[in-house]
């Protein structure tokens, strides 16, 4: 993972220019804070690194960081910690961004770790936003950008309609 005290982040960009703040927010991952309304560090850190379905060098460096995070107590942590790599992951291929190759490999290996957090998860009760977050991360890790999309949309509603569409096919 990229050091959080390199100097690399103010060269890395997040939606609103350079990336030298994302550090100090993922070290409040600590702990590991809920995603609720607008407390932070998770407000920020979705505002700048997964901006209205952009996403930046900066959100490829940060989510090594949210995956430690969840792996440090995934039978705890909310549904926030698997939909943000998901998320960043689907915009990344969605508008097949590169990520830069300095951190492909720590990107690539926390998207990786994600089905055996989702499994050690699996001991905790899951609402359905838990869940939906869950299967999209397990979608995405799995190299299924797609899939792991039209999870996220998803509710218990949405999934009877398309059942009923699929039927009628």
């Amino acid at each position: 993972m990229l050091s959080l005290t390199s100097a690399r982040w103010s060269e890395l960009e997040h939606a609103y220019g350079a990336a030298s703040d994302v550090p100090e927010l993922l070290r409040k991952l600590d702990g590991l804070p809920a995603a609720e309304g607008e407390q932070e560090p998770w407000f920020s850190l979705w505002s700048s690194l997964a901006h209205q379905g952009d996403v930046y060098s900066a959100s490829f460096a940060a989510v090594p960081y949210v995956v430690k995070a969840l792996a440090s107590a995934p039978a705890s942590a909310d549904f926030t910690y698997f939909q943000f790599p998901a998320w960043v992951e689907i915009c990344r291929a969605k508008k097949s961004i590169a990520v830069p190759e300095d951190l492909a490999p720590a990107y690539f290996d926390a998207l990786s770790q994600l089905p055996s957090l989702v499994a050690a998860a699996a001991s905790r009760p899951w609402d359905a936003n838990f869940l939906l977050c869950a299967l999209s991360a397990l979608a995405a890790s799995k190299n299924q950008p797609a899939v792991a999309e039209a999870v996220l949309e998803l509710s218990p509603e949405t999934a009877n309609e398309f059942m009923e569409w699929l039927g009628s096919r």
